[in-house]
């Protein structure tokens, strides 16, 4: 393993109470996506965090502890896209007016895939969906002005900042307090702990209540999946994530509730209820506001094993902000010194979601940790993560002056088989992991949201 690389996995392992360490991870020598960051290598050492958790779990119930293995190019694909679809094409990921623009005095990225997010930054700027238009409006703007209008209008936007800017921002610096992974103990579990999973399903019996969006946490809850967990995702209706769906759905039960009503309400309640662990994605308070607030989570189910993830962080001025991989690259610097280095004429971001990807398998290795914990302690527990601090991480892994080669993402091998999806018939490209003796099987294909009823399989 590189140097970067044990040091980011190193790191990683911290949060983990000890309980889980590196002597039985092995890590595959491999390529290296172009990017002045060590992408790759936090990748590969994400990937291999949440391996290391599942191995810790197996030796708390046999005693043996399972070798964990890690490809390079494998993680570099899965960081990207892990479905190939056969005779169809995936969604665009960027839609509406989404993209970087130029303001009167720097840069602001506009996030509009959601459609009152599109609407909140149309209004503001008098605008009709239309790029050129929005282009030349935005440059009349002042980029702080614009991100702090559109922001208040309900919208999502990240003026460009760069590094020395972010560190002195009142977000920037409480950011960089934080810890990589935050822990919190909760009460003790009402009910006698339940021997976890099998030696080939490690996570089996256990339930997940997924209540997270792009992209983080389903990145986190189709690890968990692939293990064995029952993962139930929960959407309100009509929500809808073309250019995710057919990546993160695979092995997931996914329904809709809308929990604006007392019914829907009621029946989440009831799922939580028989839940092992919560991971979810809402702003801050915004669970509260719902009467969903964490006192309220404890009391229905002692022992639970809740996992939360943040854009900005727990702590600061922007902690229910909204905010997304691409929004948090351009506020903490990331884009900015990526230009700088490729002396670009715009922002350059980094070529894959790193933030969205390696959050998610903190997060799934937060939640393996928790279960470890109710197990042999018989409390539950409470984790926190966010895009903002993984991106410290990255950035504080070190600035390389070369880009180096693209390299070219995995194919599906050709005696995959063949997953039959709503969208069309696909393949998968081979597991990024391997847990000696507890392969990644996915008992479900990727199917779009709101295709099942909201219980427990």
């Amino acid at each position: 393993m590189s140097a970067i690389t044990e040091q980011l996995l190193d790191q990683m392992l911290v949060p983990l109470r000890g309980l889980v360490t590196r002597d039985h991870v092995t890590l595959t020598q491999g390529e290296s996506l172009s990017s002045i960051f060590a992408v790759s290598d936090i990748a590969q050492a994400s990937i291999a965090t949440a391996g290391a958790a599942v191995s810790a779990l197996r030796r708390e119930k046999s005693s043996i502890a399972p070798i964990v293995t890690v490809d390079r190019n494998l993680a570099n694909s899965w960081f990207f896209r892990s479905i190939r679809p056969i005779g169809w094409s995936m969604p665009e990921v960027w839609e509406g007016v989404t993209g970087d623009y130029q303001t009167s005095d720097g840069w602001i990225r506009l996030h509009t895939n959601k459609p009152n997010h599109l609407a909140a930054a149309l209004r503001i700027l008098e605008a009709p969906e239309d790029r050129e238009i929005v282009r030349r409006r935005v440059e009349a703007w002042n980029s702080t002005e614009l991100e702090t209008a559109i922001v208040e209008a309900g919208g999502a936007a990240a003026a460009m900042h760069s590094r020395e800017e972010w560190l002195t921002h009142p977000q920037g610096g409480a950011v960089r307090a934080e810890p990589l992974v935050d822990f919190e103990a909760s009460g003790a579990t009402n009910r006698t702990p339940t021997q976890i999973g099998t030696a080939e399903s490690p996570l089996a019996g256990i339930r997940v209540l997924d209540l997270t969006r792009v992209l983080a946490g389903p990145v986190g809850t189709r690890l968990l999946a692939g293990w064995g967990a029952d993962v139930l995702r929960i959407d309100p209706p009509g929500f809808w994530e073309p250019s995710a769906e057919p990546e993160v759905t695979l092995g997931k039960h996914v329904a809709r509730l809308d929990l604006r009503t007392k019914e829907g309400k009621d029946i989440l309640l009831g799922l939580l209820a028989e839940a092992d662990v919560f991971v979810h994605g809402f702003r801050r308070g915004a669970l509260d506001d719902l009467g969903l607030g964490k006192h309220v989570r404890e009391s229905i189910r002692p022992g639970l094993v809740d996992v939360s993830l943040t854009a900005y962080g727990w702590t600061g001025p922007w902690t229910a902000r909204r905010g997304f991989d691409s929004l948090v690259q351009m506020s903490n610097g990331i884009a900015h010194l990526g230009q700088k280095k490729a002396r670009s004429g715009k922002p350059l971001p980094l070529p894959v979601q790193a933030l969205d990807h390696a959050t998610g398998y903190l997060m799934a290795s937060a939640a393996i940790t928790g279960l470890i914990l109710r197990q042999t302690q018989g409390i539950g527990s409470s984790w926190h993560a966010s895009l903002a601090r993984t991106g410290e991480l990255m950035i504080d892994a070190g600035i390389s002056e070369e880009f180096g080669k693209q390299p070219a993402f995995i194919a599906a091998e050709e005696d995959a088989p063949i997953e039959q999806t709503p969208w069309g018939d696909a393949k998968r490209i081979p597991p990024h992991i391997r847990v000696e003796g507890a392969p990644l099987r996915f008992r479900t294909s990727a199917r779009p949201l709101g295709t099942d009823p909201a219980t427990w399989s």
